[in-house]
């Protein structure tokens, strides 16, 4: 989206969010558009980070949006609105939240100085959070063992039929999240994929062991040897990798942990995230995820990932609100055609 697209939505007298996120970081650009057409009034606009990755949200998020409003010209007031009372009225929840005001509710952020949205304490609910910069730590956590969420998946075995690969079409990465199809054009029946093109296996694997989906990547990777996910659209397993060998390697030990991402190559593991929690979510602290999330992506890139979000690449592959070609549990299937290219097969 760009000024133009939101000058558009306003003018039909629509809302608009503006996104800043790990995948559309576009927030800046957004406002310097919207100021060089004349835009005086942002009562109808708010920001959001829609979901970024975890090291996305090293230093912050509402502040982050705020920040760069500011540092566009958006007047102080209009900036800090767009991340509190907009949001709140544009879900008619403005009678409750939204404003430090009689008879509602809010958290309290205390600031250096209004141009500096960072702030040095947050009071909720009489609880400060953070005093003078510093994190409160809190007493109450979150039970998560009663809820049964620490044993996400039946244990399965990896066959030799599961990792065999004859399809002709493969999904062709062209940016962080966006498929193409491609002709495959290499001889994917072996043992491994040459480590001189962008190839690679991929599998989505139903959770539950029913069925397999069977294709090829192009974009992903030029060297590793295994990858295993559990975090996906779908909670199902992505597999992808240059090497059988290693992706099985991958997926023993994602079973082990409970659920996660893995990375295997040349015969060891070199990479772990535990999401112990279903299979998708971590119950490390946010800061110790952080840094998972940053090596993650430093060796991926290093093994060829040509983009800056692998963690949203696999979260996606499965997903059937983007364009064109995807992996999902019916198969691979054309998103805007609606038709199955190549279906799942049965375990």
């Amino acid at each position: 989206m760009n000024g133009e697209d939101v000058l558009k939505r306003l003018q039909l007298g629509y809302h608009a969010a503006l996104r800043h996120s790990s995948i559309r970081p576009d927030l800046e650009n957004i406002l310097q558009q919207l100021l060089e057409k004349g835009l005086k009034n942002f009562d109808a606009l708010f920001f959001t980070t829609d979901g970024s990755t975890p090291s996305y949200t090293e230093y912050g998020m509402m502040n982050i949006c705020i920040d760069i409003a500011l540092k566009q010209g958006i007047p102080i007031i209009d900036a800090y609105k767009m991340a509190s009372f907009n949001i709140a009225k544009y879900y008619r929840m403005d009678e409750t939240f939204g404003s430090i005001t009689p008879g509602r509710l809010a958290h309290i952020n205390i600031l250096y100085e209004e141009t500096d949205p960072t702030p040095l304490s947050v009071l909720a609910k009489g609880t400060w959070l953070v005093k003078d910069g510093k994190e409160v730590e809190q007493a109450t956590q979150i039970p998560w063992e009663q809820y049964e969420t620490d044993k996400p998946f039946l244990k399965m075995e990896l066959t030799e039929e599961d990792l065999q690969f004859s399809i002709p079409v493969g999904l062709k990465l062209i940016n962080n999240v966006i498929t193409n199809p491609y002709a495959v054009g290499i001889d994917i029946t072996g043992a491994q994929l040459p480590t001189n093109t962008a190839d690679a296996f991929l599998v989505l694997l139903d959770r539950h062991g029913k069925w397999r989906v069977n294709s090829v990547i192009h974009g992903f990777t030029e060297k590793l040897g295994g990858l295993c996910s559990s975090y996906s659209t779908t909670n199902d397993i992505l597999l992808i990798g240059k090497k059988k060998i290693d992706m099985k390697l991958a997926f023993d030990r994602m079973q082990e942990i409970g659920g996660g991402i893995v990375l295997a190559h040349d015969g060891e593991i070199i990479f772990e995230l535990p999401l112990t929690i279903e299979g998708v979510m971590s119950a490390e602290k946010m800061e110790k995820v952080i840094q998972a999330d940053k090596t993650l992506t430093k060796l991926l890139q290093e093994a060829g990932f040509p983009y800056d979000d692998p963690v949203f690449t696999l979260f996606f592959l499965s997903s059937t609100h983007l364009p064109y070609i995807r992996i999902t549990p019916e198969g691979i299937i054309d998103v805007i055609k609606r038709d199955i290219i190549v279906p799942a097969n049965m375990r």
